[in-house]
């Protein structure tokens, strides 16, 4: 007896990998109500790690800030899947903003 031909099986251990590679942290720069992701990482580890980063920063410059009257941005981590990062998306400065705008 001939059995039917079939596809190959579906592997749930490819299906992961390709979930994982969807899934990304990023970091996000909060001002206001406005919000930009900041930067996009492959790991929740180096996310919070630039997020540290970037606060370092930002209280680094707290004096330049207040003085200038610029907003001081807020940093949180968030996952994010590929889809949803713009096309057109560039990293932002540590300090959130280029030109005195929040871009």
């Amino acid at each position: 007896m001939n059995q039917p031909v079939q596809g190959p099986p579906s592997d749930p251990v490819v299906n992961l990998s390709r979930a994982r590679e969807d899934k990304l942290w990023a970091v996000i720069a909060n001002v206001g109500r406005k919000s930009r992701i900041a930067e996009v990482y492959a790991s929740r580890a180096a996310a919070d790690a630039d997020r540290g980063w970037r606060e370092q920063q930002v209280r680094a410059y707290a004096g330049f800030l207040q003085s200038s009257k610029m907003p001081m941005p807020n940093y949180s981590i968030s996952p994010v899947r590929r889809a949803e990062i713009p096309r057109g998306w560039r990293p932002l400065p540590a300090l959130g903003f280029l030109r005195g705008q929040f871009i």
